[in-house]
This record gives structure tokens, C-alpha cells and sequence, in this order.
């Protein structure tokens, strides 16, 4: 993990000062390209013909991939930057939408068989409305995929804060040429699970899972692969 230091919160647009060099380091750093990437399509499993929502799709790698595997894919997210980027990467005929994951969204109920929101629900405060939203848009019995920053993490960053209350917090990372800030809110583990709980969702597979194995070893923190523990992965199914 990068140097942390707390700060004001700035908003998640921001993303549009720095959409470009987050995308490119996005598409070969450990975090995304070896770690939550690999297992977010590892959770959803077999998705040929599916039609799924990626919500926060950031500059569209993860969409691509579920296309690949002959997936029906749309997706959205905050930045206007990243939604280029997205068109740029699937064709202007990709439906890719800027809309906000903490706001109503705008798509008819029960329209996916799967929901993949990799690393964007941490951004968001109010998780009762958003997760309220994403059972409205899936089918009865789909699914909801997502991984979170993983709780623990802030308590051992921030070992004098209160890990068991809501926090919002800022840490500082270098894209490209300069240091940006992104900005977080942190829940304790029971108020994320009782959150997919409340909001109608049956948790079928929650994972703490290594690198993918074809990590280059030169991006790996130790030597075995699985000494550090980043974020959590969960598998939901709406009831």
C-alpha cells in the first residue's frame, strides 16, 4: 500500500484531473491488473450471454474482459474522463453512461443478471440507497459481485481511529507526473455485511484471495505472494 496521510476530503470527480494516467497505470500495476481484476472474473464464472452492469467502470478494462467472454456488458461511473477513456477502449457504440453509484440510476428494474462493482462501493457514504438501487436492477436470484477496500487495512494504517465508525478519509498516491488524493469512507466488517444483508442480498462467497498467479514477481511485496492483504471480495445473490 502507498504512504498514507490523512487529509480533507476532495470529491471522487477529481478523477477527471488524473482519469489518463490512473487508466494506464489501471492496466499493468499489482492492485487491479493482477489482484482485484483477475478475481472479480473469477467470482462471475462462466457470463456468456449474460447482460450485466459494471458499476464504476472507471476507463472500461473489466468491461472489456466480460465482452470477451461474449458477455452483454453496459456500465457507468462518476467521471466524465473515465467515461471517455471507456468509449475510446469499447467503441462509441458501447453504452457507457456517467452516473453516480450514491444516486438513483438510470435503468429499468430487474434488467441485469449480474452487477460487478469492483473497488467504486468505498467511495460511496450512504450504502442503504445504492445497494437499494443495484437489487432494484437485478432479476430475482442474479447477482451482485463487488470488492472493497479490505476493513482491516484502515485499522492498521490508522491504528488510532475508531475502526468501527463510519469514516470518510483521503490517502495521497502518484499518477503520472504529480500525487493526487482519493477519498474513501471506511466501515467496520458488520456494518458492510449487515448492509447486504438489510438491502436483500444472501452472501454466497466472500474471499481474501492471493495475486494471480502470473504476477511478475518484481510487483509482488514478499516473496510467497500472500503476505499482504489489500481488498475484499463478495459474491451476493438478490432474494
Amino acid at each position: 500500500m502507498p504512504d498514507s496521510v490523512s487529509k480533507p476530503a476532495a470529491p471522487v470527480a477529481d478523477y477527471d484531473s488524473f482519469a489518463a494516467a490512473y487508466s494506464a497505470s489501471n492496466e499493468s500495476n499489482l492492485f487491479n491488473a493482477y489482484y482485484a481484476r483477475p478475481e472479480m472474473l473469477r467470482l462471475a464464472g462462466d457470463v456468456a450471454g449474460l447482460e450485466i452492469l459494471d458499476a464504476g467502470c472507471g476507463s472500461g478494462p473489466l468491461m472489456e474482459a466480460l465482452r470477451a467472454q461474449e458477455a452483454v456488458v453496459r456500465g457507468f461511473d462518476l467521471s466524465p474522463s473515465m467515461v471517455e477513456l471507456a468509449r475510446r477502449r469499447l467503441g462509441e457504440d458501447a453504452d457507457v453512461r456517467v452516473a453516480d453509484l450514491g444516486a438513483p440510476l438510470p435503468y429499468a428494474d430487474d434488467a441485469f443478471d449480474l452487477v460487478m462493482a469492483s473497488l467504486s462501493l468505498h467511495y460511496v457514504e450512504d450504502w442503504a440507497s445504492t445497494l437499494a438501487e443495484l437489487r432494484r436492477v437485478l432479476k430475482p436470484g442474479g447477482r451482485l459481485i463487488g470488492s472493497i477496500i479490505h476493513p482491516t487495512v484502515y485499522a492498521i494504517v490508522y491504528p488510532e481511529a475508531d475502526y468501527f465508525a463510519l469514516t470518510q478519509y483521503s490517502e495521497d498516491y502518484d499518477f503520472g507526473e504529480g500525487t493526487v488524493w482519493m477519498t474513501y469512507w471506511h466501515r467496520p466488517l458488520q456494518d458492510v455485511v449487515n448492509a447486504f444483508i438489510d438491502a436483500g442480498f444472501r452472501i454466497r462467497t466472500v474471499t481474501e484471495p492471493p495475486p494471480a498467479a502470473d504476477t511478475p514477481a518484481e510487483l509482488l511485496p514478499n516473496a510467497d505472494g500472500r503476505s499482504f492483504i489489500c481488498f475484499l471480495f463478495f459474491e451476493l445473490e438478490a432474494h
